[in-house]
């Protein structure tokens, strides 16, 4: 058994395939097990509506194949955020996640990464603040009641950009089902100090992502998504320094949007190849 778990996001997987296939092509490529992603699109967020006979096939699968799907990136908050002022929204926004948990409880996924935006295509005030924390607040507490990890991603804008900023949410929460979701990508692009960051949150890291990104400066918004690894701004060999002096222990996925792209498999399994290497040179042993 490999002593860091490495998994790999199902974008990065071919799109038009059953579970079983998908499954099976994670661990024919190296993989142990694959993040579920219950997006904004209304196809992903249909998933959150499988029938039982649905969901007992994808455990099937899981069983099968011996690959897990122990995480969840539940991205649909961003078209229906707890923030948002439409009462509507807001109330999408619950049913969402009511149902999420309970996706969870059925297929395994022991954490649901939350995306860190009180609102993302509306304005950003006081009211929109307030509004998420009830919400997340209410998550959290219906999460913990079925044994479901919330976990907060670092994101790809300055609200949720470090864990410096996470931490003041876990001040409010205080809940040991709430931690946090680190970007190696989105942290280094908004942060210089990743170590300090990494060495403030260490004690409520559930997961890690891996991806590379491009810095945000003065004169450039970053980029954080599509940046082949080794050509951004991550130090993944000191990151995994830090991480194995820090003692981490938790699973790694690898986050890559190569769905459509012409060789999916290919490009995980170089991914996957780079990545181990960079582990190696940090100190983790596989």
């Amino acid at each position: 058994m490999r002593k860091h778990k490495l998994g790999i996001y199902e974008k990065a997987l071919p799109k038009n395939i059953s579970w079983q296939d998908r499954l099976s092509i994670a661990k024919a490529t190296g993989f142990d097990f694959v993040e579920i992603s219950i997006d904004e699109t209304d196809e992903r967020l249909a998933r959150l509506d499988w029938t039982k006979r649905e969901r007992i096939q994808l455990v099937k699968s899981i069983i099968t194949t011996g690959v897990t799907i122990p995480s969840m990136c539940l991205s649909g908050h961003r078209r229906f955020p707890f923030g948002s002022k439409d009462p509507a929204t807001r109330q999408k926004a619950f049913e969402i996640m009511e149902k999420a948990i309970q996706l969870a409880v059925d297929i395994g996924v022991r954490t649901i990464q939350l995306a860190g935006y009180d609102v993302y295509y509306e304005e950003q005030d006081e009211e929109t603040l307030r509004l998420f924390e009830e919400g997340l607040k209410w998550a959290v507490e219906l999460a913990a009641s079925n044994e479901v990890t919330i976990a907060v991603e670092i994101m790809d804008t300055q609200f949720m950009s470090s864990i410096s900023r996470w931490k003041k949410w876990d001040d409010i929460i205080k809940n040991p089902w709430f931690t946090v979701y680190p970007d190696l990508g989105n942290l280094t692009a908004w942060n210089d100090n990743v170590e300090q960051e990494l060495r403030l949150g260490i004690d409520k890291i559930s997961k890690i992502h891996l991806k590379d990104t491009y810095k945000v400066t003065e004169t450039c918004k970053g980029q954080f998504r599509d940046v082949p690894f080794g050509d951004g701004c991550v130090d993944f060999v000191n990151c995994f320094r830090i991480l194995n002096e820090l003692n981490y222990r938790g699973a790694f996925l690898i986050e890559m949007w190569t769905e459509k792209s012409d060789e999916p498999i290919a490009e995980i399994i170089n991914a996957r190849r780079w990545i181990e290497q960079k582990m190696k040179e940090g100190g983790f042993t596989l």
